[in-house]
C-alpha cells in the first residue's frame, strides 16, 4: 500500500502546482485589467461587472460539465456565504488601494504578507503546531513588513494599513477554501463567490459612484468582461488546487503575481517599486519560504512516524 500512495500525493501536488500557478497568472492579468477600468466605473462598478460576468462565465461552465445551476448549490452553504462575502472586502480593499494609485507590484508585496498569517491563524483554526523556529522566522517576515512601511518611504500611506487587514482576511479565505474543498466542488466556490461580489457592488454604489460611467464604453465592457471571466476561472483553478494538494505545497506561489506584476506595471503605466518595497518584500518572501520548509519537514517527520 505504502508503494502506491507517494506517487499519487506527488501527482495530486504536481497537479495543484500546475493549477495555482496558472490561475496566479491569470489573476495578475485580470487585476491589471480592473486597475485599468477603475478610472471610468469605480470601485462599486467594477465589483458589480466582476460579479456579473464571473457569475456568468461559472454558469456556462456549469452547463458544460452537465450539472446546471441546481449542481452549484452549496453543501457547506454558511461556510460559504462568510467566505465570499469576507473575500468581497478583500476586493473593495485592493480595488481602493488602485483606484487611490497604488502600484500592482506594491500591492502584492504587501499581499505577500499572507502566507505568514496562515501560519499563525492555522494554530486557532487547524490546532497546528508552530515551534520556536517557525515563530521567529514569522516574526522575521513581519519585521519586513516594517522595512516596507519605513516612515517617508513608497508605502507610507493609509491605505497600506487597509490592506493588510484585507490580506488577513484573504489569508482567512485560502484556509477556508481549503476545508471547504472537502464538501464543496471548485465550480460551487466560485460561483457564489463571483455572486457575493453584485450585491456587495450595488450596496457600495451611493458611496463609491463611478467616475464617468456604469455602463462604460466597448473596450472598457470588453476588458470588465475578460476580468469577470479571467476572475472566475482563476478562483476555479485555486479552489481545485487546495482541494486536491496541501497548503504548504502550494503557498510559495501567493509570491509569483509579484513577478507577473512588475513587466505588466512597467509596461501600462511605466511602474516600478521603490528599493525599500524590494527589500521588504524579499524579507517577507523568505520567511515565508523557511516557514514552508519548516511545514514539509514537520509533514515528512509525521508521515515516517506513522509508517513505524
Amino acid at each position: 500500500m505504502a508503494t502506491t500512495a507517494a506517487p499519487k500525493r506527488l501527482d495530486n501536488a504536481a497537479r495543484g502546482i500546475l493549477l495555482v500557478a496558472l490561475g496566479y497568472a491569470i489573476i495578475a492579468c485580470a487585476d491589471a485589467a480592473v486597475k485599468w477600468a477603475l478610472p471610468e466605473v469605480g470601485i462599486a462598478g467594477a465589483m458589480l461587472w466582476r460579479g456579473v460576468f464571473g457569475a456568468m462565465t461559472m454558469a456556462a461552465v456549469a452547463r458544460m460539465q452537465g450539472t446546471g445551476l441546481s449542481g452549484l448549490m452549496p453543501v457547506n452553504g454558511r461556510l460559504v456565504a462568510t467566505r465570499s462575502l469576507l473575500h468581497c472586502v478583500v476586493s473593495g480593499a485592493f480595488y481602493a488601494a488602485w483606484f487611490l494609485g497604488m502600484p500592482l507590484a506594491d500591492s502584492y508585496a504587501v499581499s505577500s504578507v499572507s502566507p505568514l498569517v496562515m501560519t499563525l491563524l492555522a494554530i486557532p483554526l487547524l490546532g497546528e503546531q508552530v515551534g520556536w523556529r517557525r515563530w521567529t522566522s514569522t516574526l522575521v517576515g513581519f519585521g519586513g513588513v516594517l522595512v516596507m512601511l519605513q516612515p517617508g518611504g513608497a508605502l507610507w500611506r493609509w491605505e497600506v494599513g487597509v490592506m493588510l487587514v484585507a490580506v488577513a482576511l484573504m489569508a482567512l479565505t485560502r484556509l477556508w477554501t481549503r476545508v471547504l474543498g472537502r464538501t464543496d466542488t471548485p465550480a460551487t466556490i466560485t460561483f457564489w463567490l463571483m455572486v457575493a461580489h453584485i450585491p456587495v457592488g450595488l450596496v457600495l454604489l451611493p458611496l463609491f459612484p463611478p467616475p464617468v460611467s456604469l455602463f462604460p464604453s466597448g473596450d472598457t465592457m470588453l476588458v470588465l468582461a475578460a476580468l469577470g471571466c479571467g476572475n472566475a476561472m482563476a478562483h476555479m483553478l485555486f479552489a481545485r488546487a487546495f482541494a486536491i494538494a496541501p497548503v504548504s505545497v502550494l503557498a510559495p506561489f501567493e509570491y509569483s503575481p509579484l513577478i507577473w506584476s512588475l513587466p505588466i506595471g512597467l509596461m501600462i503605466w511605466g511602474d516600478w517599486p521603490a528599493p525599500s518595497t524590494f527589500a521588504g518584500a524579499g524579507i517577507v518572501i523568505a520567511a515565508g519560504l523557511y516557514n514552508l520548509h519548516r511545514e514539509r519537514l514537520r509533514a515528512r517527520q509525521s508521515r515516517l512516524g506513522e509508517g513505524r
